[in-house]
Protein backbone atom coordinates (compact mmCIF):
# COMPACT_ATOMS: atom_id res chain seq x y z
CA UNK A 1 0.00 0.00 0.00
CA UNK A 2 1.44 3.21 -0.63
CA UNK A 3 2.22 6.12 2.02
CA UNK A 4 1.15 9.48 1.04
CA UNK A 5 3.54 12.37 2.19
CA UNK A 6 1.27 14.43 4.13
CA UNK A 7 2.77 17.61 2.79
CA UNK A 8 1.98 16.55 -0.85
CA UNK A 9 -1.36 16.20 -1.81
CA UNK A 10 -2.12 13.31 -4.59
CA UNK A 11 -2.00 15.85 -7.63
CA UNK A 12 1.83 17.03 -6.66
CA UNK A 13 0.10 20.41 -5.15
CA UNK A 14 1.38 21.26 -1.96
CA UNK A 15 -0.50 21.40 1.23
CA UNK A 16 1.84 23.12 3.54
CA UNK A 17 5.56 24.33 3.42
CA UNK A 18 7.55 22.83 5.59
CA UNK A 19 4.50 21.15 7.34
CA UNK A 20 7.15 19.48 10.15
CA UNK A 21 7.97 22.78 11.39
CA UNK A 22 3.71 23.89 12.11
CA UNK A 23 3.46 21.01 13.67
CA UNK A 24 6.43 20.97 16.07
CA UNK A 25 5.75 24.92 16.51
CA UNK A 26 2.02 24.03 17.55
CA UNK A 27 2.98 21.02 20.09
CA UNK A 28 5.00 23.29 21.70
CA UNK A 29 2.70 25.85 22.78
CA UNK A 30 1.12 25.81 26.13
CA UNK A 31 -2.94 25.96 25.89
CA UNK A 32 -3.15 29.36 28.18
CA UNK A 33 -0.80 30.98 25.84
CA UNK A 34 -2.65 30.33 22.60
CA UNK A 35 -4.89 33.65 21.53
CA UNK A 36 -8.36 32.82 21.45
CA UNK A 37 -9.05 35.10 18.31
CA UNK A 38 -7.33 34.58 15.63
CA UNK A 39 -5.89 37.14 13.28
CA UNK A 40 -6.69 35.38 10.39
CA UNK A 41 -10.20 34.88 12.14
CA UNK A 42 -10.81 38.74 12.21
CA UNK A 43 -10.05 39.22 8.79
CA UNK A 44 -12.10 36.27 7.84
CA UNK A 45 -15.08 38.05 9.71
CA UNK A 46 -14.84 41.50 8.40
CA UNK A 47 -14.05 40.49 4.85
CA UNK A 48 -17.51 38.34 6.01
CA UNK A 49 -19.32 41.52 6.75
CA UNK A 50 -17.89 43.71 3.70
CA UNK A 51 -19.35 41.26 0.97
CA UNK A 52 -22.69 41.31 3.14
CA UNK A 53 -22.63 45.01 2.72
CA UNK A 54 -21.32 45.21 -0.79
CA UNK A 55 -23.81 42.70 -2.29
CA UNK A 56 -26.67 44.18 0.02
CA UNK A 57 -25.85 47.03 -1.72
CA UNK A 58 -25.74 45.72 -5.03
CA UNK A 59 -28.97 44.14 -5.20
CA UNK A 60 -31.29 46.00 -3.06
CA UNK A 61 -31.84 47.84 -6.79
CA UNK A 62 -33.51 44.56 -7.88
CA UNK A 63 -36.60 45.27 -5.29
CA UNK A 64 -36.37 48.93 -5.20
CA UNK A 65 -37.07 49.46 -8.56
CA UNK A 66 -40.37 47.52 -8.26
CA UNK A 67 -41.58 50.11 -6.51
CA UNK A 68 -39.58 53.10 -8.31
CA UNK A 69 -41.30 52.42 -11.86
CA UNK A 70 -44.67 53.80 -12.36
CA UNK A 71 -45.92 50.75 -13.68
CA UNK A 72 -49.19 52.16 -15.23
CA UNK A 73 -47.13 53.93 -17.62
CA UNK A 74 -46.66 50.53 -19.60
CA UNK A 75 -49.68 48.08 -19.35
CA UNK A 76 -49.39 44.12 -20.29
CA UNK A 77 -49.11 43.69 -23.87
CA UNK A 78 -52.66 42.92 -24.62
CA UNK A 79 -51.58 40.33 -27.26
CA UNK A 80 -50.11 38.26 -24.67
CA UNK A 81 -52.03 34.54 -24.29
CA UNK A 82 -53.58 34.61 -20.84
CA UNK A 83 -53.88 30.96 -20.78
CA UNK A 84 -50.42 31.30 -20.60
CA UNK A 85 -49.95 32.95 -17.39
CA UNK A 86 -50.31 32.43 -13.44
CA UNK A 87 -53.46 32.56 -12.19
CA UNK A 88 -53.79 35.52 -9.14
CA UNK A 89 -54.72 34.37 -5.41
CA UNK A 90 -56.80 36.42 -3.48
CA UNK A 91 -55.24 39.34 -2.03
CA UNK A 92 -53.85 38.86 1.91
CA UNK A 93 -55.09 41.73 4.21
CA UNK A 94 -52.54 43.72 4.46
CA UNK A 95 -50.98 42.98 1.29
CA UNK A 96 -48.34 46.38 0.19
CA UNK A 97 -49.75 47.60 -3.10
CA UNK A 98 -46.99 50.31 -4.33
CA UNK A 99 -47.97 53.01 -5.74
CA UNK A 100 -47.11 54.26 -8.94
CA UNK A 101 -43.68 54.95 -8.82
CA UNK A 102 -42.24 58.12 -10.25
CA UNK A 103 -39.82 56.81 -13.56
CA UNK A 104 -40.93 55.52 -16.67
CA UNK A 105 -38.38 53.17 -17.62
CA UNK A 106 -39.63 50.23 -19.79
CA UNK A 107 -38.67 46.16 -19.19
CA UNK A 108 -35.48 47.08 -21.58
CA UNK A 109 -34.47 50.33 -19.82
CA UNK A 110 -34.65 48.31 -16.65
CA UNK A 111 -32.69 45.63 -17.96
CA UNK A 112 -29.98 48.22 -18.73
CA UNK A 113 -30.12 49.77 -15.26
CA UNK A 114 -30.01 46.44 -13.51
CA UNK A 115 -27.16 45.23 -16.10
CA UNK A 116 -24.88 48.50 -15.68
CA UNK A 117 -23.36 47.96 -12.64
CA UNK A 118 -21.26 45.23 -14.08
CA UNK A 119 -19.68 47.74 -16.88
CA UNK A 120 -18.09 49.06 -14.36
CA UNK A 121 -17.39 45.89 -12.45
CA UNK A 122 -15.71 43.90 -14.80
CA UNK A 123 -13.21 46.69 -15.86
CA UNK A 124 -11.53 46.64 -12.35
CA UNK A 125 -11.19 43.35 -11.70
CA UNK A 126 -7.75 42.62 -12.94
CA UNK A 127 -6.17 45.91 -12.40
CA UNK A 128 -7.81 45.66 -8.73
CA UNK A 129 -5.87 42.01 -8.10
CA UNK A 130 -2.85 43.29 -9.60
CA UNK A 131 -2.76 46.27 -7.24
CA UNK A 132 -3.28 44.43 -4.27
CA UNK A 133 -0.85 42.02 -4.89
CA UNK A 134 1.40 45.10 -5.01
CA UNK A 135 0.40 47.54 -2.62
CA UNK A 136 -1.50 45.33 -0.74
CA UNK A 137 -5.41 44.00 -0.34
CA UNK A 138 -6.07 46.10 2.74
CA UNK A 139 -6.59 49.21 1.15
CA UNK A 140 -7.45 48.03 -2.27
CA UNK A 141 -10.39 46.41 -0.63
CA UNK A 142 -11.19 48.75 2.10
CA UNK A 143 -11.33 51.29 -0.50
CA UNK A 144 -13.67 49.49 -2.90
CA UNK A 145 -15.84 48.69 -0.09
CA UNK A 146 -16.16 52.19 1.06
CA UNK A 147 -16.53 53.88 -2.24
CA UNK A 148 -19.31 51.93 -3.33
CA UNK A 149 -20.95 52.90 -0.06
CA UNK A 150 -20.71 56.20 -0.65
CA UNK A 151 -22.29 55.71 -4.14
CA UNK A 152 -25.35 54.00 -2.81
CA UNK A 153 -25.79 57.11 -0.60
CA UNK A 154 -26.26 59.30 -3.31
CA UNK A 155 -27.93 56.88 -5.99
CA UNK A 156 -31.57 58.20 -5.15
CA UNK A 157 -30.37 61.86 -5.84
CA UNK A 158 -28.62 60.75 -8.82
CA UNK A 159 -31.81 58.60 -10.12
CA UNK A 160 -34.03 61.96 -9.38
CA UNK A 161 -31.84 63.93 -11.37
CA UNK A 162 -32.52 61.39 -14.58
CA UNK A 163 -31.65 58.27 -16.07
CA UNK A 164 -28.22 58.90 -17.25
CA UNK A 165 -27.01 60.08 -13.89
CA UNK A 166 -28.50 57.37 -12.19
CA UNK A 167 -26.79 54.68 -14.89
CA UNK A 168 -23.47 56.90 -14.27
CA UNK A 169 -23.51 56.23 -10.60
CA UNK A 170 -24.48 51.99 -10.77
CA UNK A 171 -21.45 52.17 -13.35
CA UNK A 172 -19.29 53.78 -10.87
CA UNK A 173 -20.74 51.67 -8.08
CA UNK A 174 -19.66 48.46 -10.14
CA UNK A 175 -16.11 50.26 -10.83
CA UNK A 176 -15.56 50.65 -7.39
CA UNK A 177 -17.16 47.05 -5.85
CA UNK A 178 -15.14 45.56 -8.37
CA UNK A 179 -12.06 45.42 -6.72
CA UNK A 180 -13.04 43.59 -4.10
CA UNK A 181 -13.24 39.79 -4.61
CA UNK A 182 -10.02 39.64 -6.55
CA UNK A 183 -8.16 42.23 -3.62
CA UNK A 184 -9.64 39.72 -1.14
CA UNK A 185 -8.39 36.33 -3.29
CA UNK A 186 -4.74 38.02 -3.31
CA UNK A 187 -4.95 37.75 0.69
CA UNK A 188 -6.23 34.77 1.37
CA UNK A 189 -2.85 33.40 -0.72
CA UNK A 190 -0.68 35.47 2.27
CA UNK A 191 -3.31 34.41 5.09
CA UNK A 192 -4.92 30.99 5.14
CA UNK A 193 -3.33 27.22 5.00
CA UNK A 194 -4.29 25.01 1.72
CA UNK A 195 -6.34 22.51 4.04
CA UNK A 196 -8.10 25.14 5.57
CA UNK A 197 -8.95 27.09 1.75
CA UNK A 198 -12.57 25.76 1.38
CA UNK A 199 -14.17 26.30 4.70
CA UNK A 200 -11.92 29.54 4.78
CA UNK A 201 -13.55 31.06 1.65
CA UNK A 202 -16.69 29.67 2.11
CA UNK A 203 -16.94 31.65 5.53
CA UNK A 204 -15.85 35.25 3.74
CA UNK A 205 -17.14 34.83 0.14
CA UNK A 206 -20.72 33.68 1.55
CA UNK A 207 -21.15 36.93 2.83
CA UNK A 208 -22.52 37.85 -0.37
CA UNK A 209 -25.11 35.37 0.16
CA UNK A 210 -25.63 36.55 3.40
CA UNK A 211 -25.81 40.11 2.19
CA UNK A 212 -28.63 39.07 0.01
CA UNK A 213 -30.37 37.45 2.20
CA UNK A 214 -30.86 40.71 4.33
CA UNK A 215 -30.56 43.06 1.73
CA UNK A 216 -34.10 41.55 -0.31
CA UNK A 217 -36.49 41.35 2.50
CA UNK A 218 -35.08 44.51 4.64
CA UNK A 219 -35.20 46.29 1.47
CA UNK A 220 -38.66 45.48 0.59
CA UNK A 221 -39.63 46.31 4.21
CA UNK A 222 -38.17 50.15 3.46
CA UNK A 223 -40.33 50.33 -0.01
CA UNK A 224 -43.36 50.21 1.70
CA UNK A 225 -42.91 52.36 4.30
CA UNK A 226 -43.73 56.43 3.42
CA UNK A 227 -40.66 57.97 4.91
CA UNK A 228 -38.81 59.76 2.28
CA UNK A 229 -40.43 57.70 -0.17
CA UNK A 230 -39.79 54.58 0.75
CA UNK A 231 -37.44 53.27 -1.72
CA UNK A 232 -34.94 55.64 -1.14
CA UNK A 233 -33.87 54.21 2.42
CA UNK A 234 -32.92 51.13 1.07
CA UNK A 235 -30.26 52.59 -0.57
CA UNK A 236 -29.60 55.07 2.63
CA UNK A 237 -29.49 52.01 5.17
CA UNK A 238 -26.74 49.89 3.39
CA UNK A 239 -24.73 52.82 2.06
CA UNK A 240 -24.19 54.18 5.51
CA UNK A 241 -23.46 50.97 7.40
CA UNK A 242 -20.74 50.52 4.33
CA UNK A 243 -18.91 53.95 5.90
CA UNK A 244 -19.00 52.21 9.40
CA UNK A 245 -17.91 49.30 8.53
CA UNK A 246 -14.61 51.06 6.70
CA UNK A 247 -13.70 52.20 10.13
CA UNK A 248 -13.26 49.02 11.87
CA UNK A 249 -11.57 47.41 8.55
CA UNK A 250 -8.82 50.28 8.87
CA UNK A 251 -7.72 49.43 12.27
CA UNK A 252 -8.07 45.88 12.67
CA UNK A 253 -7.02 44.55 9.00
CA UNK A 254 -3.03 44.17 7.96
CA UNK A 255 -1.52 43.27 4.50
CA UNK A 256 -0.38 39.95 5.59
CA UNK A 257 0.87 38.23 8.97
CA UNK A 258 4.32 39.83 9.19
CA UNK A 259 2.23 43.25 9.17
CA UNK A 260 0.43 42.33 11.92
CA UNK A 261 1.65 44.18 15.26
CA UNK A 262 -0.83 42.34 17.38
CA UNK A 263 -0.69 38.53 15.52
CA UNK A 264 -0.32 36.01 18.21
CA UNK A 265 3.72 34.79 16.95
CA UNK A 266 2.60 31.16 17.04
CA UNK A 267 -0.10 31.87 14.84
CA UNK A 268 2.41 33.98 12.90
CA UNK A 269 4.71 30.97 12.46
CA UNK A 270 1.82 28.51 11.33
CA UNK A 271 -0.06 30.40 8.65
CA UNK A 272 4.18 31.41 7.00
CA UNK A 273 4.93 27.54 7.25
CA UNK A 274 1.81 27.06 4.93
CA UNK A 275 1.79 29.59 2.82
CA UNK A 276 4.10 31.47 -0.04
CA UNK A 277 5.44 34.55 2.03
CA UNK A 278 4.89 38.25 0.74
CA UNK A 279 8.22 39.58 -0.99
CA UNK A 280 7.18 43.28 -1.63
CA UNK A 281 10.67 43.42 -3.32
CA UNK A 282 10.49 40.94 -5.30
CA UNK A 283 8.18 41.72 -8.77
CA UNK A 284 8.75 40.29 -11.85
CA UNK A 285 5.73 41.41 -13.56
CA UNK A 286 2.62 38.98 -14.53
CA UNK A 287 3.35 36.93 -17.58
CA UNK A 288 0.04 37.29 -19.61
CA UNK A 289 0.90 35.38 -22.48
CA UNK A 290 1.51 32.33 -20.23
CA UNK A 291 -1.75 32.98 -18.35
CA UNK A 292 -3.52 33.44 -21.85
CA UNK A 293 -2.41 30.42 -23.05
CA UNK A 294 -3.10 28.41 -19.71
CA UNK A 295 -5.88 25.56 -20.73
CA UNK A 296 -6.37 25.35 -16.35
CA UNK A 297 -7.21 29.22 -16.17
CA UNK A 298 -9.31 28.75 -19.38
CA UNK A 299 -10.89 26.17 -17.38
CA UNK A 300 -11.64 28.24 -14.65
CA UNK A 301 -13.28 31.19 -16.58
CA UNK A 302 -15.05 29.46 -18.39
CA UNK A 303 -16.99 27.27 -15.59
CA UNK A 304 -17.24 30.69 -13.85
CA UNK A 305 -18.90 32.24 -16.81
CA UNK A 306 -21.50 29.69 -16.66
CA UNK A 307 -22.03 29.71 -13.16
CA UNK A 308 -22.65 33.86 -13.32
CA UNK A 309 -24.69 33.14 -15.84
CA UNK A 310 -27.42 30.96 -13.88
CA UNK A 311 -26.43 33.21 -10.33
CA UNK A 312 -27.35 36.60 -12.08
CA UNK A 313 -30.43 34.84 -13.22
CA UNK A 314 -31.83 34.50 -10.03
CA UNK A 315 -30.11 37.35 -8.05
CA UNK A 316 -31.61 40.23 -10.80
CA UNK A 317 -34.74 38.77 -12.31
CA UNK A 318 -36.11 36.09 -9.44
CA UNK A 319 -38.01 39.42 -7.99
CA UNK A 320 -39.90 40.05 -11.35
CA UNK A 321 -40.66 36.70 -11.92
CA UNK A 322 -42.25 36.45 -8.38
CA UNK A 323 -44.29 39.63 -8.78
CA UNK A 324 -45.01 39.22 -12.58
CA UNK A 325 -45.84 36.07 -12.65
CA UNK A 326 -46.26 34.03 -9.02
CA UNK A 327 -48.54 37.66 -8.48
CA UNK A 328 -46.49 38.19 -5.30
CA UNK A 329 -46.37 42.05 -3.91
CA UNK A 330 -43.36 43.52 -3.07
CA UNK A 331 -42.54 42.03 0.77
CA UNK A 332 -43.80 39.18 0.07
CA UNK A 333 -41.08 38.29 -3.40
CA UNK A 334 -38.78 40.07 -1.33
CA UNK A 335 -38.52 37.56 1.37
CA UNK A 336 -38.68 34.14 -0.35
CA UNK A 337 -36.47 35.64 -2.91
CA UNK A 338 -33.81 35.35 -0.07
CA UNK A 339 -34.58 31.36 0.69
CA UNK A 340 -32.20 30.21 -2.59
CA UNK A 341 -29.12 32.40 -0.80
CA UNK A 342 -29.91 31.63 2.95
CA UNK A 343 -29.69 27.81 2.12
CA UNK A 344 -26.65 28.54 -0.37
CA UNK A 345 -25.10 30.00 2.47
CA UNK A 346 -25.57 27.36 5.01
CA UNK A 347 -25.32 24.34 2.24
CA UNK A 348 -21.62 25.87 1.33
CA UNK A 349 -20.51 26.09 4.79
CA UNK A 350 -21.78 22.43 5.47
CA UNK A 351 -19.83 21.48 2.33
CA UNK A 352 -16.68 23.56 2.80
CA UNK A 353 -16.60 22.12 6.56
CA UNK A 354 -16.89 18.42 4.35
CA UNK A 355 -14.29 18.98 1.82
CA UNK A 356 -12.08 20.54 4.15
CA UNK A 357 -12.27 17.03 6.01
CA UNK A 358 -11.83 14.90 3.01
CA UNK A 359 -8.44 16.70 2.36
CA UNK A 360 -7.45 16.47 5.69
CA UNK A 361 -7.75 12.47 5.95
CA UNK A 362 -6.61 11.80 2.19
CA UNK A 363 -9.83 10.86 0.72
CA UNK A 364 -9.88 13.22 -1.93
CA UNK A 365 -6.84 14.89 -4.09
CA UNK A 366 -7.15 18.65 -4.03
CA UNK A 367 -7.97 18.16 -7.73
CA UNK A 368 -10.52 15.43 -7.13
CA UNK A 369 -12.06 17.78 -4.55
CA UNK A 370 -12.31 20.98 -6.62
CA UNK A 371 -13.85 19.19 -9.55
CA UNK A 372 -16.19 17.09 -7.76
CA UNK A 373 -17.84 20.04 -5.68
CA UNK A 374 -17.94 22.08 -8.46
CA UNK A 375 -20.23 19.40 -10.50
CA UNK A 376 -22.12 19.57 -7.41
CA UNK A 377 -22.36 23.20 -7.68
CA UNK A 378 -23.37 22.89 -11.38
CA UNK A 379 -25.59 20.27 -11.75
CA UNK A 380 -27.47 21.44 -8.50
CA UNK A 381 -28.18 24.59 -9.71
CA UNK A 382 -29.24 23.79 -13.25
CA UNK A 383 -31.41 20.67 -11.70
CA UNK A 384 -32.97 23.72 -9.03
CA UNK A 385 -34.55 25.51 -12.42
CA UNK A 386 -35.52 22.40 -14.42
CA UNK A 387 -37.43 21.85 -11.34
CA UNK A 388 -39.13 25.39 -11.46
CA UNK A 389 -39.97 24.73 -14.95
CA UNK A 390 -41.72 21.58 -13.51
CA UNK A 391 -43.34 23.53 -10.68
CA UNK A 392 -44.82 26.28 -12.87
CA UNK A 393 -47.09 28.12 -10.47
CA UNK A 394 -47.04 26.32 -7.21
CA UNK A 395 -45.67 28.24 -5.37
CA UNK A 396 -44.62 25.57 -2.39
CA UNK A 397 -42.37 23.39 -5.25
CA UNK A 398 -40.63 26.14 -6.97
CA UNK A 399 -39.42 27.34 -3.81
CA UNK A 400 -38.48 23.82 -3.02
CA UNK A 401 -36.40 23.29 -6.16
CA UNK A 402 -34.87 26.79 -6.15
CA UNK A 403 -34.07 26.59 -2.32
CA UNK A 404 -33.72 23.47 -1.95
CA UNK A 405 -32.09 21.56 -4.35
CA UNK A 406 -30.62 24.89 -5.39
CA UNK A 407 -28.44 25.17 -1.96
CA UNK A 408 -26.32 23.12 -3.93
CA UNK A 409 -24.83 26.05 -5.83
CA UNK A 410 -23.03 26.56 -2.25
CA UNK A 411 -20.74 23.81 -3.02
CA UNK A 412 -18.86 25.96 -5.49
CA UNK A 413 -16.79 27.50 -2.93
CA UNK A 414 -14.99 24.08 -2.36
CA UNK A 415 -14.77 23.64 -6.30
CA UNK A 416 -12.82 26.42 -8.55
CA UNK A 417 -13.13 29.49 -6.30
CA UNK A 418 -9.63 28.46 -3.96
CA UNK A 419 -7.87 26.97 -7.81
CA UNK A 420 -6.38 30.59 -8.76
CA UNK A 421 -4.34 30.11 -5.52
CA UNK A 422 -3.06 26.37 -6.29
CA UNK A 423 -1.87 27.52 -10.03
CA UNK A 424 -0.03 30.95 -8.71
CA UNK A 425 -0.12 32.16 -5.40
CA UNK A 426 1.96 35.00 -6.34
CA UNK A 427 -0.65 36.08 -8.81
CA UNK A 428 -4.03 34.97 -6.97
CA UNK A 429 -5.37 38.29 -7.34
CA UNK A 430 -4.95 38.82 -10.88
CA UNK A 431 -5.90 35.33 -12.09
CA UNK A 432 -9.06 35.94 -10.00
CA UNK A 433 -9.58 39.44 -11.18
CA UNK A 434 -9.54 37.92 -15.04
CA UNK A 435 -11.65 35.16 -14.82
CA UNK A 436 -14.26 37.03 -12.15
CA UNK A 437 -14.34 40.20 -14.99
CA UNK A 438 -15.04 37.54 -17.50
CA UNK A 439 -17.69 35.95 -15.64
CA UNK A 440 -19.55 39.05 -14.49
CA UNK A 441 -19.64 39.92 -18.08
CA UNK A 442 -22.76 37.76 -17.32
CA UNK A 443 -23.73 39.65 -15.22
CA UNK A 444 -24.33 42.43 -17.76
CA UNK A 445 -25.56 40.48 -20.39
CA UNK A 446 -28.14 37.97 -18.28
CA UNK A 447 -30.81 41.14 -17.65
CA UNK A 448 -30.12 42.20 -20.47
CA UNK A 449 -31.22 39.36 -22.64
CA UNK A 450 -33.88 38.25 -20.64
CA UNK A 451 -35.05 41.79 -21.08
CA UNK A 452 -35.30 41.40 -24.60
CA UNK A 453 -36.78 37.75 -24.08
CA UNK A 454 -39.22 38.95 -21.70
CA UNK A 455 -39.91 42.13 -23.02
CA UNK A 456 -44.38 42.35 -23.34
CA UNK A 457 -44.66 38.99 -22.86
CA UNK A 458 -44.73 38.01 -19.40
CA UNK A 459 -45.62 34.22 -19.80
CA UNK A 460 -44.88 31.04 -18.55
CA UNK A 461 -43.34 29.79 -21.79
CA UNK A 462 -40.81 32.76 -21.93
CA UNK A 463 -39.65 32.48 -18.40
CA UNK A 464 -39.50 28.69 -18.83
CA UNK A 465 -36.82 29.63 -21.78
CA UNK A 466 -34.95 31.58 -19.63
CA UNK A 467 -34.59 28.93 -17.04
CA UNK A 468 -33.66 25.94 -20.24
CA UNK A 469 -30.79 28.44 -21.06
CA UNK A 470 -28.91 29.33 -17.83
CA UNK A 471 -29.57 25.34 -16.73
CA UNK A 472 -27.95 24.55 -19.93
CA UNK A 473 -25.07 27.03 -20.05
CA UNK A 474 -24.50 26.09 -16.80
CA UNK A 475 -23.68 22.36 -17.12
CA UNK A 476 -21.90 22.63 -20.71
CA UNK A 477 -19.25 25.31 -18.85
CA UNK A 478 -18.73 22.49 -16.15
CA UNK A 479 -17.82 19.79 -18.57
CA UNK A 480 -14.78 22.07 -19.61
CA UNK A 481 -13.63 22.24 -16.38
CA UNK A 482 -13.93 18.61 -15.67
CA UNK A 483 -11.50 18.07 -18.79
CA UNK A 484 -8.95 20.67 -18.45
CA UNK A 485 -8.97 21.95 -14.74
CA UNK A 486 -5.55 21.43 -12.50
CA UNK A 487 -4.52 21.52 -8.83
CA UNK A 488 -0.79 21.82 -9.94
CA UNK A 489 0.92 25.70 -9.59
CA UNK A 490 1.91 26.26 -13.42
CA UNK A 491 5.48 26.84 -14.38
CA UNK A 492 4.82 30.36 -15.09
CA UNK A 493 3.58 31.03 -11.54
CA UNK A 494 8.13 30.96 -10.45
CA UNK A 495 9.07 32.44 -13.65
CA UNK A 496 9.94 29.07 -15.78
CA UNK A 497 8.44 28.90 -18.79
Amino acid sequence: MEVLDPTVSHDDAPLCINDSIEKASLRQIPEDTKSCIKARHTLGFLGFLGFALVYAMRVNLSVAIVSMVNRTAFPDDDSNDTSDVCPKGPQINGTFIPSPGEFNWDDTTQGIILGSFFLGYVITNVPGGRMAEKVGGKLVYGLGVFLTALLTVISPFAAYWGLVPFLIVRIAEGFTEGVTFPAMHSMLAHWVPPLERSKFAALVYAGSNFGTVISLPLSGWLCSLTLWGGWPLAFYLFGSLGIIWYIFWYFFIYDTPADHPRIDYQERLYIEACVEPKNHGDDRGVPWLSILKSAPMWAITITQCGQAWAFYTLLTELPTYMNKILHFDVQQDAVLSTLPYLTAWIMGLIISSLADYLLQNRVMSILTSMKFWNTVSSFGTSLSFIGAIWAACDHVWLMVMLAGVGSLQGAIYAGNQMNHIALAPRYAGTLYGLSNAAANACGFLAPYVIGRLIEGHETLSRWHTVFWMAAAINVATNFVYLIFASAKEQPWSRGSS
